[in-house]
């Protein structure tokens, strides 16, 4: 039995998975904003220091997401997300946080998230202060 693949199926395949991302990433970056939005309000209520007034940048490595979260209006590629997730546009809209584009080889959270090369691991493992402890002995 042979099956046919058309260069439309493949395409149509890649540009699923990456709204998949991209929505992925899009509510993560929203779920990150309510709780900097909370975190701001604690420290805040605390009265640790006087007050916060420059917006919490929330580093994002998915354009699309970037892009999302900044239009003010839904279009076609978000109304099926859920309304509760475009909050963020309001926050970004209000000053409290600003998202921001960062180069996947930057993402210090990708060691978190995804398996890496070794070296790359290390890397981002180490500018976070992660440290290998030696349980040798």
């Amino acid at each position: 039995m042979k099956r046919e693949v058309k260069c439309d199926d493949v395409i149509l395949g890649i540009k699923q998975r990456e709204r998949v991302v991209t929505e992925a990433e899009y509510i993560a970056a929203s779920d990150a904003a309510k709780e900097a939005v909370w975190l701001r309000n604690f420290i805040t209520d605390l009265r640790v220091v006087a007050s916060i007034s420059r917006p919490v940048d929330i580093y994002c490595d998915n354009s699309g997401a970037v892009a999302q979260a900044k239009e003010p209006r839904e279009h076609h590629k978000s109304r099926h997300v859920l309304r509760k997730f475009h909050l963020i546009r309001e926050i970004i809209g209000r000053g409290d946080v600003r998202i921001c584009k960062i180069s996947t080889d930057e993402n210090v959270a990708d060691p978190l998230t995804k398996p890496l090369a070794r070296v790359k691991h290390e890397t981002h493992a180490n500018s976070i202060g992660m440290q290998y402890l030696d349980t040798s002995s």
